[in-house]
């Protein structure tokens, strides 16, 4: 069973902490992907900012949460550029640590052209050495926000003490199993009030083929007897589904033509946190979040694909 959460009102100003990754993002387009032991030319290539923390918390920005980095770069251009990019965007940056003893992490991905799926390597460099020590600097600002977003980038130890730290203080906690690195403590489990992986995240964590929409809930209610509250699995162009305490809640995605898929999943998750800090329920966030992700994957890029606020429809943000 997850631990107990203490009860709070909700906070009337949107706040959003992210505890986790920041990379650069290498982008190769291609008509195709190779295979093993294959060139290909490719299109053209592109340099962005990534890392699955950084680019949930840009997404929550850009929709206008009040949003505070907890993450540690290179002591290089990358993490100079990384930093800049985070104070342009309006991110609250007392908490970025830089370090001379690892690069900035960075993520080569090659994008397929025709339909947007991707893959991608992270060499992730300064976010392994973000430390408890480093988070426990950050309490005050983990424990004033709605909601907690921790990712699998950066150390387990580091993840399970950020959210310790917002249990403690009666915030909600999202806990994104991103990249699948193995298993799960049980005491991270029990520290979630939302688990979200992907389908290949939930089958890496379960052992359960994601085949259909049954297999997905099976796979989540597996999860959700390990501890946390709920459990939310990201089913690509499926939508999602939310496995909690009652029936199933399956949420279709909008049907649009993909571009890039890039930072598709870091959109929802943002987005969906977003929401919950805004009041919305589980479901209402979830249905707003796919709609955010739907957009992002029209366009080319992880950051730079993140709708802002006020290029959505004003019903979206009410």
């Amino acid at each position: 069973m997850s631990a107990p959460r203490p009860e709070r009102p909700l906070e009337r100003r949107v706040k959003v902490c992210v505890v986790g990754s920041s990379n650069v993002d290498l982008v190769t387009y291609a008509e195709r992907l190779p295979v093993l032991g294959e060139t290909l030319p490719g299109e053209r290539f592109e340099q962005s900012f990534g890392g699955k923390g950084a680019n949930q918390a840009v997404m929550a920005a850009k929709l206008g949460a009040e949003v505070t980095m907890v993450t540690k770069l290179g002591d290089d251009i990358f993490g100079r550029d990384y930093l800049e990019n985070f104070r342009r965007l309006g991110l609250d940056t007392r908490h970025v640590l830089v370090t001379a003893d690892a690069s900035t992490g960075v993520a080569p991905i090659w994008v397929e052209q025709a339909s947007g799926n991707n893959q991608i390597i992270v060499v992730l460099g300064a976010n392994e050495l973000l430390t408890p020590a480093d988070v426990a600097a950050a309490a005050d600002a983990i424990g004033r926000c709605a909601v907690l977003i921790c990712q699998w980038e950066c150390p387990l130890p580091t993840m399970i003490a950020a959210m310790q730290i917002a249990r403690d203080a009666g915030v909600t906690t999202i806990f994104n199993p991103a990249p699948a690195r193995g298993a799960l403590p049980e005491d991270l489990y029990a520290l979630c009030d939302f688990l979200c992986p992907n389908e290949s995240e939930t089958e890496s964590l379960t052992g359960i083929a994601v085949a259909t929409i049954d297999d997905a809930e099976r796979a989540a209610r597996l999860l959700r007897d390990r501890g946390p509250r709920s459990v939310l699995v990201t089913l690509g162009e499926r939508g999602s589904l939310l496995v909690d305490e009652g029936p199933r809640t399956l949420v279709p995605a909008p049907k649009v033509r993909a571009i890039d898929t890039t930072g598709a999943g870091d959109a929802f998750v943002g987005s969906f946190a977003f929401f919950l800090a805004r009041g919305h329920d589980a479901r209402d966030s979830m249905a707003r979040a796919a709609r955010v992700a739907s957009i992002s994957v029209q366009h080319r890029g992880a950051q730079p694909s993140f709708p802002r606020a006020d290029e959505l429809p004003p019903e979206l943000l009410l």
